[in-house]
């Protein structure tokens, strides 16, 4: 199973000034899914989208560090029987721990997903409720604190919900 990107986003809500939130995404996710249940999900950090050219630059060089940290990474071993088992308009609830790769710096998540089978070669998998990730806890702290500086704000919050919609395609090996 791969990651469709053009049917996948993954967005994240920063919160400012404690009272101004904005939704950002990325504009390119890949991933795989294999027969074992092993899932890795590919963030290409250079690809955020904040809505506002220059702070999209800020958030390449001063928050992600792109050049160094191109790639952040969601990895996740799954149990594929009940995913696989599921009939077209099917859907069941996912609960599984995975670890988020951010910037060389490895956190452990909870994630709870919905997964439905749109047919027999697509699973949508989306989140039941946002991630709330620490931003400080992966090392981005320096990173928060300089963009509020620049954009000088009173505050901008460590704590990121995110949240997912991602369009999984069954792939066959080409025959020989």
């Amino acid at each position: 199973w791969t990651v469709d990107n053009n049917d996948s986003r993954l967005s994240y809500v920063t919160i400012k000034a404690n009272t101004i939130a904005e939704v950002n995404y990325f504009e390119e996710v890949d991933g795989l899914l294999d027969a074992d249940g092993h899932f890795e999900l590919n963030i290409m950090l250079a690809s955020v989208e904040t809505g506002i050219p220059i702070r999209n630059e800020r958030m390449r060089q001063l928050f992600f560090d792109t050049e160094m940290f191109p790639t952040a990474t969601l990895s996740a071993s799954l149990d594929m029987e009940p995913l696989l088992s599921l009939g077209a308009g099917e859907q069941t609830v996912l609960v599984t721990d995975a670890q988020l790769t951010l910037l060389g710096n490895p956190t452990d998540l909870t994630v709870e997903a919905v997964v439905a089978r749109l047919d027999e070669d697509t699973l949508l998998v989306s989140s039941r409720q946002p991630l709330v990730i620490n931003a400080e806890a992966l090392g981005l702290g320096a990173g928060i604190e300089q963009l509020r500086e620049i954009a000088g704000l009173p505050s901008i919050s460590p704590a990121v919900p995110v949240s997912f919609h991602l369009t999984l395609r069954e792939s066959t090996a080409p025959e020989p």
